[in-house]
């Protein structure tokens, strides 16, 4: 995928921007100072949520809720979004402060996702919805692509729920063990216990969510380990 994206020229995707002052702070993490990229990644989670939902209802009219909405979710969570972000060679023009560079925020999967987030916001902002859709989505063809439908695994959590009720189970308990980390940068540790059997496994991640899905999935390791 070729880049697209000139932070000194304003342009993104094919999208020339009237304001490459929106692109400049979409590019801009907080740790640099204000004005910086958090608002715009609100917006731009929201817009490209509905997008890909919106494409996904439009190109598998067969596919049921619940594989529309995992598909969703595979295509818009964290790593995914950092993928599409790398293509991008994003990260090189990221603005960061000092901590950041040194530590290499640019690399780093949350920075590089929430960054795409805010981007497409500036997209929307500098043009219209229809603007946004025409250069954003072809970012996603090729990750749309290699989704099947009826065959969109299902999360961690959710393999386990239905695994441990198939069985007439108790429901796993999951504890948050700690949250470190700087505001931007937090890190969640969480352990994932099935109380009957005495099993339990710890997760990371950079939400509680992504920490419980982890934990719950080496749960599963451990359940089918023991068969």
């Amino acid at each position: 995928m070729a880049t697209g994206l000139d932070r000194q020229q304003g342009r993104f995707a094919g999208h020339v921007f009237r304001d490459p002052g929106l692109l400049q702070q979409a590019l801009t993490h907080r740790s640099a100072g204000a004005p910086h990229n958090e608002r715009l990644e609100f917006l731009g989670d929201a817009i490209l949520g509905a997008l890909i939902a919106e494409v996904l209802f439009t190109r598998w009219p067969a596919a049921d809720e619940g594989t529309l909405t995992r598909a969703r979710a595979e295509l818009v969570r964290e790593s995914s979004l950092a993928a599409v972000a790398r293509e991008l060679d994003l990260g090189a023009r990221l603005v960061l402060g000092p901590g950041e560079m040194k530590s290499g925020g640019h690399r780093r999967d949350s920075i590089l996702s929430d960054a795409l987030e805010a981007v497409i916001a500036a997209v929307y902002l500098d043009s219209d919805l229809d603007t946004c859709r025409a250069t954003v989505l072809p970012l996603f063809d090729r990750a749309i692509a290699a989704l099947a439908t009826g065959r969109i695994a299902k999360d961690a959590k959710t393999r386990l729920q239905e695994w441990l009720q198939a069985r007439q189970r108790p429901l796993p308990v999951y504890e948050l063990l700690s949250e470190g980390g700087e505001e931007h940068a937090k890190v969640f540790l969480v352990r994932c216990v099935l109380a009957d059997v005495s099993i339990a496994a710890e997760g990371e991640g950079t939400s509680r969510r992504a920490a419980e899905q982890q934990a719950a999935e080496a749960v599963l390791g451990m359940l089918d380990a023991s068969r």
